[in-house]
């Protein structure tokens, strides 16, 4: 009988898994699920950042259009309607009181309120007359119109040395200065605006009627 090569005392003793494999594939697990969460979670991160890159771009672009169109701050238009002579005649040598027919015109989205509004009156350089009106409001996109009562003292017109010249021509040539100093304020903007107008008026010595020139220069100063 062939005898074992084994001695009693020898036997085999199976192979016990080794733990250290087993660790390391538990940590791979881990590692393989942190890093698809950290690329999820940057995915996430670009996502939110692209979307609210694009959404303060949109924002920004919206806010410049506005800005150059509706909230945009425009000049309101100054007219002189006409003038009308209420009191007095130069050639008995009362004081002469005209009514200048004055509108403004307010092309924003807001009021514009103006102050007290002034109206001077020369002839050849010299101030005649001063008038004023009490402030007021012109509406958004809507045109205010107003009377200016102006005094002139024929004692300054005939003291002026063009006056006999001018007078010989039967007409006398006067020019008319109009301002108007307010406010207009579209959201968060606010802008100090003054419109001006610069008017001639033809005095007819003999039917003593007073017309208003076709010859207005108007300025706006934002």
């Amino acid at each position: 009988m062939a005898t074992s090569p084994f001695s009693p005392t020898e036997q085999v003793k199976p192979l016990a898994p080794s733990s250290r494999y087993s660790v390391r594939s538990h940590d791979l697990e881990e590692d393989v699920v942190a890093s698809v969460h950290l690329k999820l979670t940057q995915r996430k991160y670009v996502h939110c950042c692209g979307l609210a890159s694009a959404m303060f771009l949109i924002l920004a672009v919206i806010a410049i259009v506005l800005g150059f169109t509706v909230f945009h701050v425009k000049g309101p238009k100054i007219t002189m309607n006409g003038v009308t002579i209420t009191n007095g005649s130069l050639t008995n040598g009362s004081n002469i009181t005209i009514m200048v027919d004055v509108s403004i015109k307010n092309p924003n989205v807001a009021s514009f309120r103006y102050e007290n509004t002034s109206t001077l009156v020369y002839f050849n350089g010299t101030e005649v007359g001063e008038g004023r009106s009490p402030a007021g409001v012109a509406k958004a996109r809507r045109t205010m119109r107003m009377n200016v009562t102006v005094d002139i003292v024929p004692a300054k017109i005939l003291a002026v040395p063009e006056f006999n010249k001018e007078s010989k021509a039967g007409a006398l040539t006067f020019t008319s200065f109009t301002s108007a100093h307010g406010k207009v304020k579209v959201a968060m903007v606010k802008k100090n605006v003054v419109v001006e107008l610069n008017c001639t008026m033809v005095y007819n010595l003999a039917s003593g009627g007073i017309q208003a020139g076709d010859k207005c220069r108007r300025r706006v100063r934002l």
